[in-house]
């Protein structure tokens, strides 16, 4: 019998390793965060800078719903990476098959709330004024895929943890690509405007879902599950909310500071601030696609090795990760230094935009560099199943720190107290994460 691909994680050089593993996931993320931005682009330029703010207004409540199935996924995949590493096959494939009955059962509840709370939710989080009528359209719409997503995220995260990071890859080209030809379709030619924009997502949710199903439906996957499996186990579905609840943490709190800062931002500045906003939003999930990637590639590797008792390995992919996203995070802060009002234009030819939008990326991006280790110190603890660390370490940068500082600074500082929060709690975490990753490198990797 052939060795199963996962166990290559634990054999291969670990740069090797960890450069096959974060290219797919860096070109994923990359592929993903532009149909994001072109996507933005498309809806300021055929529709106009009001529609952008729609759907940052959006993003927090769908991007929430779709991120309980990424939690779900991470969740489940660092005991499967661990499972695989300990040749447990059967628990790895009761993890899978709990994994899809908890993202359906829990996403489609959701799904319903967020339609019957309609009224109130886009109000919340910011769709107010001329924002409120395009933001509802594009929500109602939205939903309706959003489960799909949520299903695609988790899969997505457990091929990559059977160490198959070329058809994770896939899984996120496929929908991107997509998005961008349905926008082109729907908006451009169909002149269908905010509607159009929507169905175009929601299309792309379901392509990707397609993909996914063939994937472990097909011999590509080693996890072959059957009905039985489906039924939920407890201690499974224990461990995959404990470890799941770090990344769905750290969404929730994502939709929280879109919520405090759209609304914020509006009271200071209207609905030009709430646009700014949208855009350096967008720039922050595309241009650190290779931080992101690195981290991604990262997990599965250091959760195996931790599995397999290879603590050398562990140390070499912690300390090879932090370099290689430093570098990257580093030359994409020089870039939007230097070039924030052209990167601007491209979304929009809105005077009042671009000329708040620039100061407004330089403040946003001022820590970037450092940002790797308090990332890949998070995901270190998550990848070894420490969920309790790990959830505080993720907490750290959008909401320990950054909930209290974007409420105090803006009463002192006004709109640019809101922008000033972002680099102080990425300072602050980096420096926190830091000190808890040395200790426990010192300590446990010995």
């Amino acid at each position: 019998m052939n060795k199963p691909n996962s166990s290559n994680l634990g054999i291969e050089p670990i740069s090797k390793l960890l450069f096959k593993q974060a290219l797919p996931a860096s070109i994923g993320i990359l592929v993903m965060s532009l149909n994001i931005l072109i996507d933005t682009i498309f809806v300021g330029q055929w529709i106009g800078s009001i529609a952008i703010a729609a759907i940052n207004v959006v993003l927090p409540v769908s991007f929430f719903i779709a991120a309980l199935g990424m939690a779900i996924g991470i969740g489940g995949s660092s005991i499967i990476s661990r499972s695989l590493g300990s040749d447990n096959f059967q628990k790895a494939r009761y993890t899978f098959a709990n994994q899809i009955t908890l993202t359906i059962l829990i996403t489609v509840s959701f799904v319903f709330l967020g339609l019957y709370f309609i009224e109130s939710i886009i109000p919340l989080f910011g769709g107010k004024g001329g924002i409120y009528e395009p933001s509802k359209i594009y929500y109602t719409i939205v939903l309706y895929g959003v489960p799909f997503l949520a299903l695609s995220m988790m899969g997505n995260s457990v091929i990559r943890a059977e160490g198959k990071p070329k058809f994770a890859m896939y899984a996120l080209m496929i929908p991107s690509i997509g998005n961008i030809v349905l926008d082109i379709v729907f908006i451009k030619y169909l002149n269908m405007g905010m509607a159009g924009a929507a169905w175009a997502t929601t299309g792309s949710y379901i392509l990707c879902f397609i993909f996914i199903f063939w994937f472990f439906s097909s011999d590509k996957s080693e996890l072959k599950i059957k009905i039985h499996h489906l039924y939920l186990k407890k201690l499974i579905v224990k461990e995959i909310t404990s470890l799941g609840s770090i990344t769905l943490a750290r969404q929730a709190t994502v939709s929280i500071t879109y919520l405090l800062m759209n609304n914020i931002l509006y009271n200071y500045g209207g609905e030009v601030s709430v646009t700014a906003y949208a855009i350096v939003g967008r720039m922050m999930m595309f241009s650190l696609f290779p931080v992101y990637g690195i981290t991604q590639g990262f997990l599965p590797i250091a959760g195996y090795n931790f599995g397999a008792k290879n603590f050398e390995r562990v140390k070499e992919v912690i300390s090879l990760a932090i370099k290689y996203a430093s570098f990257f995070a580093t030359l994409v802060f020089l870039i939007l230094m230097i070039f924030p009002e052209e990167i601007t234009k491209v979304f929009t030819s809105d005077t009042d935009v671009i000329r708040e939008t620039p100061a407004a990326m330089r403040w946003v991006f001022l820590a970037t560099p450092i940002i790797a280790i308090q990332l890949i110190g998070a995901a270190y603890f998550q990848g070894i199943g420490k969920a309790k660390i790990g959830l505080i370490l993720a907490l750290l940068r959008q909401g320990i720190l950054f909930v209290p500082l974007i409420l105090i600074l803006p009463l002192f500082y006004g709109e640019i107290g809101a922008w000033m929060s972002f680099p102080i709690s990425d300072l602050l975490a980096t420096i926190i994460t830091g000190v808890v990753l040395t200790r426990e490198v010192k300590k446990r990797l010995v």
